[in-house]
């Protein structure tokens, strides 16, 4: 029974519904009823309210906002979004990487930052993480990286084994794992740490001029991490700390900030350019390429429901406007399938008409039905037609494109003159990190590799080190071995 203070409960198709609490008997002993429409309803709705969880970045949260363009990069982009005084409204995830949607936000692991721009001409998402790097630059090798982070098959446990297997045996990865190992491993909040493409792409002005492209995204708050030990003394405490840290900050109106750097490479430079610009692996020096100010991104707003705002929240890379495309990158290409078809895979084919993934932009598109269609916008269905349906203007929009040449083939990356997969990683050690930073490091990695390495293993993680930094390899293996005797 229903009281002024409250509005009455209905079933899913808004009829009034007779009970919350009792299901349909045959008296007050009897069984309960099949034609207890509205307790079916419940039951069957609350077996399938759970979709499947992400592979990678399963665990996250995040919020919506604004991004505003601060300075003139129109010589390098016609994009719109990048258009002086331009404001979007945009919406962020953040996430780790390996665990499943009820691990802790603390654990040592990568930091997704995926970001969806509702932009005049399309929406343009980016998916990026809190390094500028990653473990590997061939899209072949993800599904067994991510698979090396994940449970093992008999147990079910996280194994730092298979992790350390799989990176010694792919050196291209000690970039990446300098970083993962270092303090930034784990940030102290989604709001002190930095979010990168990562991937290069292309920007395209209005006189069709091309550059390369790495976006970087600091932190107006300044970067802050835990230690380890700081770490595994909140896990049991407060294992969605980053989740409400970043909500009761929004809450509180302390709207985090971070300011959109990039590196503009002029199209010419890549094929001399002293590393491989498309490798993810590597970095492009700031001393080559300096960062240039963009605008400034900020997150006001939480979601109202995490269900259908960030847990159905789907950016993909593909979603490019005009003015950005695509660079060689192999992982960027791979990945231009691989989230839209993820997203296909858990929340359907018409994903995009999710209000959180639709975009304001007129949508005239010949796609079709399908499970969850809205919306079917056009009347014929087919292309081409003579009844005034849209049609495709090449004229005017014109694919992303660089020079290709060469037979069909399964290859590495054309090495370039600096090209080695120790180099970068050594300068971090040597250059980036001070005294006590080089400290952690060994500690964090020491740490790792006595929790279940085996002894094969630890010595390829001992010489892998030596390859990154001879002193720093050292310093790994006598703390290791002191800590066996």
């Amino acid at each position: 029974m229903t009281t002024s203070q409250h509005r009455p409960t209905t079933t899913d198709a808004g009829a009034p519904a007779e009970s919350d609490e009792l299901s349909l008997t045959i008296g007050p002993g009897g069984p309960i009823l099949l034609q207890d429409s509205y307790l079916i309803e419940q039951m069957a709705q609350w077996n399938r309210e759970r979709i499947p969880e992400r592979q990678p970045h399963a665990k996250g949260s995040g919020a919506f906002g604004r991004f505003e363009v601060t300075k003139d990069v129109t010589p390098y982009t016609k994009a719109a979004l990048f258009q002086p005084g331009v404001t979007t409204r945009m919406g962020a995830r953040f996430s780790t990487v390996a665990g499943e949607r009820g691990s802790p936000d603390l654990w040592r692991d990568p930091r997704g930052f995926a970001l969806k721009f509702y932009t005049t001409e399309g929406n343009y998402d980016m998916v990026g993480n809190n390094t500028p790097v990653f473990f590997m630059k061939d899209p072949m090798k993800f599904q067994h990286f991510i698979r090396s982070q994940k449970r093992r098959a008999d147990n079910n446990l996280r194994d730092h084994d298979m992790q350390w297997d799989f990176w010694t045996l792919s050196p291209e990865s000690a970039h990446q794992v300098t970083w993962l190992m270092g303090d930034r491993g784990i940030p102290r909040t989604w709001r002190h740490m930095n979010g990168y493409s990562s991937h290069t792409y292309m920007w395209i002005n209005a006189s069709d001029r091309r550059f390369w492209v790495k976006y970087h995204f600091k932190t107006d708050q300044g970067v802050e991490c835990f230690t380890q030990a700081a770490a595994d003394g909140l896990i049991p405490s407060d294992p969605d700390y980053h989740t409400r840290d970043l909500f009761e900050a929004i809450a509180r109106r302390d709207y985090p900030s971070w300011t959109l750097y990039v590196q503009i490479m002029p199209y010419g430079d890549a094929p001399g350019y002293r590393f491989n610009p498309f490798d993810l692996t590597k970095v492009w020096p700031h001393g080559d390429y300096p960062l240039i100010e963009v605008g400034r991104m900020t997150l006001d707003r939480n979601p109202v429901d995490n269900h259908t705002e960030i847990e159905q929240f789907a950016p993909a890379p593909s979603n490019l406007v005009p003015g950005i495309g695509p660079s060689p990158d192999r992982m960027l290409l791979a990945r231009l399938f691989s989230y839209a078809d993820s997203h296909r895979y858990r929340l359907g084919v018409n994903y995009q008409q999710i209000p959180v993934n639709a975009p304001i932009a007129p949508v005239n598109t010949y796609s079709k039905d399908g499970l969850m269609r809205m919306v079917n916008r056009t009347d014929p269905v087919y292309a081409p037609n003579s009844k005034g349906g849209p049609a495709a203007d090449g004229e005017h929009y014109k694919p992303p494109s660089w020079y290709a040449d060469g037979d069909i083939m399964r290859s590495a990356y054309v090495s370039h003159a600096e090209d080695d997969d120790w180099g970068q990683p050594g300068t971090l050690v040597r250059t980036v990190l001070d005294d006590a930073a080089r400290d952690r490091l060994v500690s964090n990695i020491v740490g790792h590799l006595m929790e279940g390495v085996s002894e094969p293993v630890l010595n390829r993680a001992i010489a892998y080190w030596k390859n990154v930094d001879q002193t720093l390899g050292e310093r790994i293996e006598k703390a290791a071995r002191d800590r066996q005797s």
